[in-house]
């Protein structure tokens, strides 16, 4: 979604559409954590205004996403909503990305006549995913032993909780007496 400076004003505008699925799944598909995909497109709300040369964005995301459990390994669906704000800046007033600090999160730059919300959309899907995807946070996975998902059932597989520390205490032979 590209919006044209000029349009901007500072009256707040008010605007909702769907970001495409497609390149998000891409660059979930190449990243670190490929448990995840976009189940459809990405429903965005935003209000924007501008102060002088810097624009400013607010609103919501909402995503329905799909997953596999990193615990019990089972597919799971999960809906999820995430606030975002962001000011932008223009490059030609003299920032550029490597004079960003961690506190300027918030803060993008742009160049040229027209914004275009679509990375920026995309960059909050990413940090709105959660690093570890679990179907339930009291997910109890699976069993270690048989494999069997101790979500559904329970196994019959003997856990003996022995101390680490004193693991090499079990190798130890002393002579009767």
């Amino acid at each position: 979604m590209k919006i044209r400076i000029e349009d901007i004003t500072a009256d707040a505008k008010d605007l909702a559409f769907a970001e495409p699925e497609q390149e998000i799944n891409r660059i979930l598909g190449q990243g670190p954590i490929r448990e995840y995909h976009l189940e459809g497109p990405v429903e965005v709300s935003v209000s924007f205004y501008r102060a002088g040369t810097e624009l400013f964005f607010e609103g919501k995301l909402k995503t329905r996403t799909g997953a596999v459990c990193a615990r019990c390994a089972e597919d799971f669906d999960a809906a999820g909503d995430r606030p975002f704000r962001f000011v932008l800046s223009p490059k030609s007033i003299g920032y550029d990305d490597d004079n960003l600090r961690a506190e300027d999160l918030e803060f993008s730059l742009y160049e040229g006549d027209e914004v275009d919300l679509s990375p920026l959309v995309r960059e909050q899907v990413l940090l709105a995913l959660p690093t570890r995807p679990l179907c339930r946070e009291d997910c109890r996975g699976l069993c270690p032993h048989c494999g069997v998902n101790l979500n559904r059932n329970t196994c019959e597989c003997r856990v003996e909780t022995v101390d680490p520390r004193l693991e090499a205490l079990r190798s130890l032979k002393l002579p009767r007496t």
